[in-house]
């Protein structure tokens, strides 16, 4: 079960690495010697049973002919364009 938070890092040479952090400690990036800056939480967001970025409880379907999986918090859909519905409940 993941417990603790985890970031998107991303290095002056737009390397990224996702992984919980702890206040304070600064990470470098092992290949350019780079600082890590913290750039975003990754979801779901902990406390979550789930380790995956997005797993499937956190996506829906678009709704056009496309029929692509997108994150829920969205309001308009990456692949077409298009306004997604309100969310039920």
């Amino acid at each position: 079960m993941g417990i603790r938070q985890r970031y998107r890092l991303r290095s002056g040479t737009d390397r990224e690495v996702i992984r919980e952090v702890e206040p304070g400690k600064e990470y470098v990036d092992s290949e350019s010697g780079e600082p890590f800056e913290v750039v975003s939480k990754v979801l779901p967001l902990a406390p979550s049973p789930s380790h995956l970025p997005y797993a499937v409880e956190h996506l829906r379907l678009c709704g056009c002919s496309l029929e692509q999986l997108v994150q829920r918090d969205l309001n308009d859909c990456p692949h077409c364009g298009r306004r997604l519905p309100a969310l039920e409940g």
